[in-house]
């Protein structure tokens, strides 16, 4: 399990949490992972799922369970929804659309933060919704520079290809029209962390009558920078802090 406290039970919760950072793991994933007792292994996952620490997603996989993210944010270190909230105030004052900031867990999306347009016709999505991650260009960019593997799974049933996240790789933003929701169109970014991890995507979104169907062509370039801008902002607090 390599570096140890000496406190045993605590220093295998630690293994089996650590177990699932990149990703959903089954049961029998956690013990080849953790090298622990089927039993103990199981005993404690259950534990932590009590405590939410873990969570199961739709096919029962144990995945980070949303007490992580309460506890961070508690402590004053979750920095991106503080970088990220004047930001997006800003990106809807620039394309006069909603924006809004996604992160990943397990299976869905979820909105993190947003400011939305003050009037008109306007794509709401309220701060903690859960939307899929089959469809929209949220979920393109949070997929898109995943492991193998994994992106190979998050493509089962997605209205994308992995084509789709291919150029998506390479321009750096996403764009859809109606793939998520009909009469919806949106654009959107990485937000990356140290080391270039794609920690959340960024995005503008609203009806197809003011977006078009290639909403890239108005809007990428402010997404981008956008998602840039707080990236910058998260790897300058880094360095402070090293």
């Amino acid at each position: 399990m390599g570096n140890t406290s000496g406190v045993g039970v605590l220093d295998k919760a630690v293994c089996v949490l650590a177990a699932v950072e990149s990703g959903p793991a089954s049961l029998a994933q956690l013990v080849k992972a953790t090298g622990l007792a089927r039993p103990t292994t199981h005993r404690i996952a259950v534990a932590l799922e009590h405590h939410r620490l873990l969570a199961r997603d739709v096919q029962g996989r144990f995945v980070l369970g949303p007490r992580i993210t309460e506890l961070a944010s508690a402590a004053g270190e979750d920095r991106l929804l503080a970088f990220a909230q004047p930001m997006l105030v800003q990106l809807r004052d620039v394309t006069g659309e909603s924006a809004q900031l996604y992160r990943r867990q397990a299976d869905v999306r979820v909105c993190v933060a947003a400011a939305e347009r003050a009037s008109g016709l306007r794509d709401t999505v309220p701060v903690g919704a859960a939307l899929p991650m089959t469809a929209g260009s949220a979920a393109q960019v949070l997929l898109a520079w995943e492991e193998g593997e994994r992106m190979h799974r998050g493509l089962r049933g997605a209205k994308f290809t992995a084509a789709t996240l291919a150029s998506v790789r390479r321009r750096g933003w996403a764009a859809s029209a109606a793939e998520r929701e009909p009469g919806v169109a949106s654009v959107s970014a990485p937000v990356r962390g140290t080391g270039g991890k794609v920690l959340a995507a960024i995005s503008v979104s609203g009806p197809i009558e003011r977006l078009t169907r290639s909403p890239g062509r108005l809007h990428a370039t402010a997404v981008v920078a956008a998602g840039e801008k707080i990236t910058e902002l998260l790897r300058a607090e880094a360095l402070q802090r090293s």
